[in-house]
């Protein structure tokens, strides 16, 4: 089968097409036949090693593993003899980075567990973009964010992946929603139902008199104290992606700075299970939710959508599909 790999860190450039071994389920496993995957900003750290967290966890000089790809959806092929869940020919969608990643690629396989069945009104593709981007804007709102309808939130990044689910899903939980995104995004932001949209590139949110009750951050480059500014006093900051100095912040400064009673700074990692899977899969199919995808390749041209997505400039999500 053919598959994407990287044997060294570095851009777009070092990823190849490779003829590899088509894998074999063992008992409770799921081999799956990828009809599409998503690119999301967790495939460029752990191409580019950008973060240092990743030479950490994945080796320090090159990669331990040479895959790359969290975000699938495809059609069950064969199950191993425990498998009760699905069965050849059923269409699931879900997210494999717990098992070493590899959705780029024409079959995967791994535990049943890291699956559910695909949303019945949406494509492949659409399903494919789903998964961590959608998992993590669920949980940084209402785990993390205990988000409340009527609340004031804010969403910082509100045009890339995680931002245009976060902006649904907090209108979903009656939200009054504002959205924060460059120019040429707004009118995009606003279909999905924000409220109001701030231009990045005209107005700093941080510093107007407008106060939050809750703000998602998943892009940006403020420093961890001007979001606290931007909070009510019992408000709450949620730091979902951005660069490696918020990361860094929002884990090592974060606790510290939050306020007994008060004003809470925390970050969220994305936990992908069947059961929010599920919570998904029913939003999609009622239409309270949809994907946005801003552009599709070819397994062949991977290193294309990876170097696009690593610009970080893109609308919703990136997909691969397989020919």
């Amino acid at each position: 089968m053919k598959a994407i790999v990287y044997t060294k860190y570095g851009s777009a450039d070092v990823v190849q097409l490779r003829d590899i071994e088509k894998p074999a389920p063992k008992d409770n496993e799921v081999l799956v036949k990828v009809m599409a995957a998503s690119a999301n900003a967790y495939d460029w750290h752990f191409l580019s090693a950008d973060i240092f967290l990743i030479r950490l966890m994945g080796g320090l000089l090159k990669p331990k593993n040479n895959r790359l790809g969290a975000d699938m959806a495809g059609r069950v092929e064969a199950v191993g003899s425990a498998v009760k869940q699905f069965k050849p020919g059923d269409e699931v969608f879900g997210e494999i980075g717990a098992w070493g990643n590899g959705a780029f690629a024409e079959y995967v396989c791994v535990p049943e567990r890291a699956f559910a069945l695909k949303p019945a009104n949406l494509s492949f593709e659409q399903a494919a973009a789903v998964p961590m981007a959608a998992i993590t804007a669920l949980q940084g709102l209402r785990d993390a964010g205990q988000i409340q309808a009527g609340k004031k939130v804010l969403i910082n990044g509100a045009s890339g992946g995680v931002g245009t689910f976060a902006v649904q899903i907090a209108k979903y939980f009656g939200a009054e929603v504002t959205a924060v995104c460059s120019t040429d995004k707004m009118e995009m932001v606003r279909s999905l139902g924000a409220d109001h949209v701030i231009d990045y590139t005209r107005e700093d949110f941080t510093k107007n008199d407008q106060r939050y009750d809750l703000i998602l951050a998943v892009n940006g480059y403020h420093p961890i104290s001007a979001y606290k500014r931007a909070l009510n006093p019992l408000g709450i900051y949620v730091m979902a992606g951005g660069s490696m100095a918020q990361i860094f912040q929002a884990m090592l400064l974060g606790s510290r700075m939050s306020e007994k009673g008060g004003r809470k700074m925390g970050a969220v990692s994305a936990k992908i299970n069947q059961k929010d899977l599920a919570v998904l899969k029913e939003l999609l199919e009622a239409g309270k939710i949809t994907p946005v995808i801003d552009r599709c390749y070819p397994l062949s041209e991977a290193a294309e959508a990876l170097r696009y997505l690593g610009e970080g400039h893109a609308r919703g999500k990136i997909v691969i599909t397989m020919e």
